[in-house]
């Protein structure tokens, strides 16, 4: 799991061109979106989605179902390995 969380971390940096973050700035805990968290939008979890797809062959559902995947690094991580 820590090393699917090392390369979630180093994926959202890379596919979001977060080049002021490096990965392991990333809290894995912490919110993705809204206040508190990195602040991302809807067009930011689209990008995210389309980078999980691609470098980890797991396909991402789209709406309401998303939104825990989307929770937190942690979230994406346990998500891609269950998917796996």
């Amino acid at each position: 799991m820590e090393e699917t969380i090392s390369a979630v971390r180093a994926l959202v940096v890379s596919e979001l061109d977060l080049s002021h973050l490096r990965p392991e700035d990333l809290d894995p805990d912490a919110s993705l979106f809204g206040e508190g968290g990195l602040g991302l939008d809807s067009l930011d979890a689209l990008q995210l989605a389309v980078g999980i797809e691609e470098r980890f062959g797991v396909a991402v559902p789209e709406g309401p179902a998303a939104r825990p995947i989307f929770a937190s690094v942690r979230s994406l991580a346990a998500y891609i390995v269950e998917q796996r």
